[in-house]
């Protein structure tokens, strides 16, 4: 649920050992006793990870060990130009389903606040087609892999298939720090994949700044800052939190809009429900 998406009104004026027991020799007996045991099996725990793909194989297979989970989602954008800024924030509670032999489903319910209101949002996402309703809206559908619907959609389990794609573009953009009890894997503006995802996030509020009067392609954009973090619990390796935010520079009149992009999500628990679209979607 990228903000931008949003708000239209956002835009301000411009003018992821066997143990074997061997026996001597015994009577026959004996020794078939012997036999008839079973040897014991030292059980030996599992290396511990130590490079980032390694955690994310940890991850993966926590996550997946539960039916689904719900996390918070909060997130902010804002606009300045000559020292006027323009923002809007959001946030909301979602859950997530999740069964190796079907889509994930997901539903979200929050809300949008923009010069000092507030509108609710809604969106199921459910065998591949993203629904949305923002405010007195009515439902608005779409593949959930349309670029538009995959900015409306947060989900910090997915989180772990894009560290994936980081890692093997180019391992060396994905650093991994144990600090504060906690495990630590984060990817900056090196990698070519992050960069692409910014500029998709960026391209709706970019589309009404076009609308505005500002010129400006992508292409004469600058990347200020991009940045995606993943914090996993270090017994557990669980997903705790997904966070990616974002800069850039964008020309007009001679001197620089400044457009930034900050979301987090944060599990909150396993969730064991189900997700069903709602009478009223038809």
């Amino acid at each position: 649920m990228r903000v931008n998406r949003r708000f239209a009104a956002l835009v301000f004026p411009l003018s992821v050992a066997l143990i074997g027991c061997s026996a001597e020799e015994q009577p026959t007996a004996s020794v078939d006793s012997a036999a008839s045991q079973s040897p014991e099996v030292k059980k030996t725990e599992p290396a511990k990870p130590v490079t980032p793909e390694e955690f994310l194989d940890r991850a993966e297979q926590a996550m997946a060990a539960e039916g689904g989970w719900t996390f918070a989602v909060k997130g902010s954008e804002d606009l300045v130009f000559q020292g006027q800024a323009s923002s809007a924030s959001y946030k909301a509670t979602a859950e997530r389903t999740q069964d190796p032999s079907a889509p994930s489903s997901l539903h979200s319910s929050g809300s949008v606040l923009s010069k000092g209101k507030r509108k609710p949002e809604e969106i199921f996402v459910i065998d591949g087609t993203a629904y949305v309703k923002e405010g007195a809206d009515a439902w608005k559908r779409g593949p959930a892999s349309d670029p538009d619907m995959q900015n409306k959609v947060e989900d910090p389990v997915a989180a772990l298939a894009e560290f994936r794609t980081y890692v093997q573009e180019s391992g060396d953009d994905v650093t991994l720090a144990k600090a504060g009890g906690k495990v630590k894997l984060q990817v900056r503006s090196g990698s070519r994949k992050l960069s692409q995802k910014a500029m998709r996030e960026l391209k709706p509020t970019l589309k009404q700044l076009q609308k505005a009067g500002v010129a400006a392609t992508e292409d004469q954009l600058t990347l200020s800052r991009v940045e995606e973090t993943l914090i996993l619990d270090p017994a557990t390796y669980r997903v705790e939190s997904h966070r990616f935010r974002f800069g850039f520079l964008i020309p007009y009149g001679g001197q620089d809009i400044t457009y930034s992009q900050d979301v987090t999500e944060e599990i909150r628990g396993v969730f064991d429900g189900d997700i069903e679209l709602p009478a009223s979607i038809g």
